[in-house]
């Protein structure tokens, strides 16, 4: 789906459920990780990841839209827009759009890493890292000996 399409549906799903036009602009911005899409205070548009739209189908793209148009609308008619806000949660309510968009990422909201174990040769101390080291610049914190790469687990 193309960001003028998007913009379209947006627009359709504004008239057909809040009867109000969004005259702004709605596009994917593939860096946005955690959230399902945000409504952007200065310039009125509407970002969307476009992990929704890939992963969970017609059904939850609409639902994110529905939400960020809350948003929208409610800050342009000077309203509370923000999540806490009586009026925001009223129009949620009213217009039966979600809360919380489905989980885009793996738990606490982190991309799961690889992750490497060495091993020291003289005195068998083991390192746990995160990334790849090189093995001829480090040594063993505790007895200079060398480190050796025991396993690589790719977590993805």
């Amino acid at each position: 789906m193309t960001d003028e399409k998007l913009t379209e549906l947006v627009c359709s799903v504004s008239n057909e459920v809040f009867r109000k036009d969004f005259r702004h602009d709605a596009y994917f911005n593939k860096r946005l990780r955690t959230t399902g899409g945000r409504y952007m205070l200065r310039t009125h548009h509407i970002e969307i990841n476009p992990l929704v739209f890939e992963k969970y189908g017609m059904d939850e793209l609409i639902g994110v839209i529905k939400h960020e148009l809350c948003h929208y609308h409610l800050h342009i008619e000077g309203k509370g827009y923000k999540h806490r806000d009586a009026d925001f949660r009223e129009l949620l309510k009213s217009t039966n759009s979600p809360r919380f968009c489905s989980t885009l990422m793996e738990r606490n909201g982190r991309i799961r890493r690889n992750s490497y174990t060495y091993q020291c040769t003289k005195c068998s101390l083991l390192y746990n890292r995160k990334i790849r080291i090189n093995t001829r610049k480090y040594r063993c914190g505790k007895c200079l000996g060398d480190l050796v790469l025991v396993s690589f687990k790719n977590n993805k």
